[in-house]
């Protein structure tokens, strides 16, 4: 049995008092205790995620400008929970993520992680998910550039590739809620890799990214960084949140990533005690399991884009602080 095959085994529970776990209890995919970390951050009551359901429901059966829609809980929950129970913003979030999938389909369409190409890219290890989550309870997705070959590949199979592995985590709770941790290796970085990309399409990616997917990036750790691309990393901070820029760190060696990120969460070439392999087998066997839902995304469609609201139209923009939104996290408080 290998190491990844014992891993899930395991069981998880969690500590609420701490936010804190033993290294015994993160390990495997059972959902934790999250209800504490989920009202703390998130705002989120039974009453109020119920209420919410219910208002994005009708609001997706009303809305004449999308089709097929998933309308199960762990697909709205996504947006909600990314968005701390503001209903306007969820709805907006769910409306820019169908657009992204419409806009880019070859990277955000047909998500079948055996499709040759990312096959090939899951089995190399370029993105793996490791088993064990880190102290704070959160996924960990591990990506090494130099396993990922530019001169093969494109760019667009690179984002499939990404975007297979998210996809495959977002109906999971405890991911919704404890979010994820990002830590990239920039090792083997050529040119073949930059100029995959087209700069514009790269800034597209980067913004719209981070407004339609309903994800809480809690932290990015980047190592091994070549000078060469650190322009490249300036231009990507530039097109996302002062937010999200902010959870970005650069670290110039091993010692200083371990300083923020559990090494046991890590593989040995990155001194923790995986087995690549090992997390490659339990990276596709998630995939595997999310295979159909994933190819089933295919079915939901925008059929107009007139909804969505531009965040450049200061006037109509919609804000987590605001409060006289109706809807809003404040107008769903039961007394």
């Amino acid at each position: 049995m290998t190491t990844a095959s014992v891993l899930l085994t395991v069981g998880t529970t969690w500590s609420a008092a701490s936010d804190k776990c033993d290294k015994e209890e993160r390990v495997g995919r059972i959902p934790w205790n999250y209800t504490a970390v989920a009202a703390r951050e998130l705002r989120e009551t039974p009453a109020i995620r119920e209420q919410a359901l219910q208002i994005m429901r009708e609001w997706i059966q009303q809305n004449k400008d999308i089709r097929n829609v998933r309308q199960d809980d762990n697909f709205l929950l996504r947006f909600l929970r990314q968005k701390k129970y503001s209903i306007p913003m969820a709805q907006q979030t769910l409306l820019k993520y169908l657009s992204l999938r419409k806009y880019y389909p070859e990277s955000f369409t047909n998500l079948n992680y055996e499709y040759a190409s990312i096959s090939e890219i899951l089995n190399n290890g370029y993105i793996v998910v490791s088993p064990v989550r880190d102290s704070k309870g959160r996924r960990v997705i591990v990506y090494n550039m130099s396993k990922f070959n530019a001169n093969k590949f494109t760019c667009w199979d690179m984002c499939r590739a990404h975007f297979v592995v998210y996809e495959s985590l977002l109906d999971d709770p405890a991911d919704q809620i404890l979010g994820f941790t990002h830590v990239g290796d920039g090792t083997g970085v050529s040119a073949a890799h930059i100029t995959a990309w087209n700069p514009t399409d790269f800034g597209r990616i980067m913004k719209w990214g981070e407004q339609s997917l309903p994800m809480r990036h809690k932290e990015f750790h980047l190592f091994n960084i070549p000078s060469a691309i650190k322009y490249i990393i300036d231009f990507a901070v530039s097109k996302v949140t002062p937010k999200m820029a902010e959870r970005l760190k650069i670290h110039t060696n091993l010692k200083q990533l371990h300083e923020h990120v559990d090494a046991s969460c890590l593989p040995t070439s990155y001194g923790g005690p995986l087995q690549l392999q090992d997390m490659v087998s339990f990276t596709r066997q998630l995939l595997s399991e999310q295979k159909k839902k994933l190819l089933a995304l295919d079915d939901m469609e925008i059929l107009s884009t007139k909804g969505i609201i531009s965040s450049r139209n200061k006037s109509t923009a919609i804000t987590g602080d605001s409060v006289s939104i109706e809807g809003s996290f404040r107008k769903l408080e039961i007394d």
